[in-house]
């Protein structure tokens, strides 16, 4: 098959893949990857790749935009062209002429995000009372496309959409994922950019099905997964199928036997499955694999539920998936928002904490070592009263703090302030400690907020929470907090030489209210590995 020049080489791969399915069976006519259809749109200032079938041999051209590009079907039909970036387009048609003729309309330029994850990120806006946004959310410039829920034990050759793509209008929205909305929502309002939406995710997922196995392998700390994985491949391959076989070429004559004889026939042999089929990187072989040659910006993430009683190897997870990512798209710098996980269940009382959630979370924020990654926290945005709700409705403050760091970071607002506090430092001042943080802004402050989307304000005579102080002797006390300039000075009457603090370090750490004046607050955290 005939290929530019500049084509990626991960995009190579996916190509000598995409055969198995659809290969065999030469086509008449040419026909488009399931990714494209009217009101798609297409990764601005970054080479457009347009992808198919054809009958092997044909001729197959492509124009877009006045620009155009010719190839021929390769000898199992596949053909792939690249046409030059576009800075920007509006009401574009897309043709591909073979034997046929296609022709897509109201193609669309802009930023492609993948808005990916579990329930969390999956959870549409009909599911998030927000019947106001919905009714309101005329963005002929937003658009996006969902995917169905398939995993697969190898790179499969199409994304399994689960239908076209959608121009966002009041009577489309409300299956939109409630995250990216307001997330693409802001970025549009903010900079007038079209933003697309790929709204892959798949409730109830754990991480290490997302993960590609490019990452697994790179990640030294999973090198005995990634090996493991390729050993028990390797093994149903070479020994489980080739004994399958043997046993069934065995059965079979019996059974003819059996049968003609009038007797039952024994069962057949069970075929032995691939093991690489439901576990470390299933999802991403059938979800993220086949859409690896379409551009997009970045992504935007929302798990770790499924992974809730990890800590440190769920940060192993993150380089993982993050990595992985980068290399499939070829995009080294892609950037990467991730929420930290909400509150969930009932406030636990005690200093410690380190209940539930509190070690993943701590995961997560080391996960902000990666570079060009940016974390939205989420303590403050679940209502006490439906605390127990792993799914809280409250989506906008996600998808406004996710957009904060785009736009900080990729959309050149730098002046933004992207985070709340994230500890830096500490230093012991006698029976004290004070923290210093990144993401200060224009200062520290007891914030108000009551989980809902309504904005934080400042609780002028109110006290800090949630702040714990131990010795050396790794006994925790609740401690005394001020903020004292853009530091937080921490101390406790019993711990009279501290060497340690812990902030909202539990499953719900309802009343923590440590903000920035920009309204953000701050993450949990802990100055301790104990």
């Amino acid at each position: 098959m005939l290929k530019p020049a500049s084509v990626r080489k991960p995009a190579l791969v996916v190509l000598a893949l995409m055969a198995a399915a659809v290969g065999g069976a030469a086509r008449a006519e040419v026909s488009l990857s399931k990714i494209f259809s009217d009101n798609m749109m297409l990764q601005r200032n970054q080479p457009i790749c347009v992808w198919g079938q054809a009958a092997p041999g044909e001729a197959v051209a492509v124009s877009l935009a006045g620009k155009a590009a010719e190839t021929k079907a390769d000898d199992q039909g596949r053909w792939l062209v690249e046409l030059p970036p576009l800075a920007d387009g509006d009401s574009l048609e897309l043709a591909v002429t073979g034997s046929n003729k296609l022709v897509l309309k109201n193609v669309i330029v802009g930023d492609i995000w993948l808005c990916s994850g579990q329930s969390n990120m999956e959870w549409s806006l009909n599911q998030c009372d927000a019947a106001e946004d919905a009714k309101a959310a005329d963005f002929p410039k937003i658009r996006r496309i969902k995917f169905n829920h398939v995993t697969a034990a190898t790179g499969a050759d199409e994304p399994p959409v689960a239908g076209a793509w959608q121009v966002c209008t009041p009577q489309t929205v409300g299956g939109f994922t409630g995250a990216g909305f307001y997330f693409a929502r802001e970025i549009h309002a903010k900079t007038g950019v079209p933003i697309g939406i790929l709204d892959d995710n798949w409730g109830g997922t754990a991480i290490e099905p997302w993960i590609v196995a490019e990452g697994l392998a790179a990640v030294p700390e999973l090198a005995q997964v990634s090996a493991a994985r390729t050993q028990a491949v390797e093994a149903w391959r070479t020994q489980q199928m080739p004994k399958y076989f043997d046993d069934l070429e065995k059965w079979l004559p019996r059974a003819r036997a059996t049968w003609a004889a009038g007797r039952s026939v024994e069962p057949a042999p069970a075929m032995p499955g691939n093991p690489a089929a439901n576990s470390w990187c299933s999802i991403s072989n059938a979800m993220i694999h086949p859409i690896v040659l379409f551009p997009i910006k970045g992504a935007i993430w929302y798990q770790g539920e499924s992974n809730g009683k990890e800590g440190e190897s769920y940060l192993h997870k993150m380089q993982a998936l993050i990595g992985g990512w980068r290399k499939v798209w070829n995009q080294p710098d892609m950037p990467f928002y991730f929420v930290q996980l909400a509150s969930f269940q009932k406030p636990t009382d005690a200093p410690a904490g380190g209940d539930g959630w509190a070690h993943l979370r701590e995961a997560q924020r080391h996960a902000l070592g990666i570079p060009n990654t940016g974390m939205a926290v989420a303590i403050d945005t679940v209502p006490l009263a439906v605390a127990g709700d792993i799914h809280p409705k409250n989506k906008y403050d996600l998808g406004m703090r996710l957009a904060r760091w785009a736009l900080h970071r990729d959309y050149g607002q730098a002046d933004l302030v992207p985070s709340g506090p994230l500890f830096k430092s500490l230093q012991v001042e006698g029976g004290k400690i004070r923290l210093e943080f990144d993401h200060v802004g224009s200062g520290l402050m007891v914030g108000l907020k009551d989980g809902t989307r309504q904005p934080v304000v400042e609780h002028a005579a109110g006290t800090l929470k949630r702040f714990a102080v131990a010795g050396a002797n790794k006994e925790w006390a609740w401690a005394d907090a001020v903020v004292d300039g853009k530091t937080v000075v921490v101390s406790a009457p019993a711990v009279k030489e501290p060497v340690a603090v812990r902030y909202a370090f539990s499953m719900n750490p309802d009343g923590a209210n440590l903000y920035n004046r920009e309204g953000l607050p701050a993450s949990p955290f802990r100055t301790d590995n104990w």
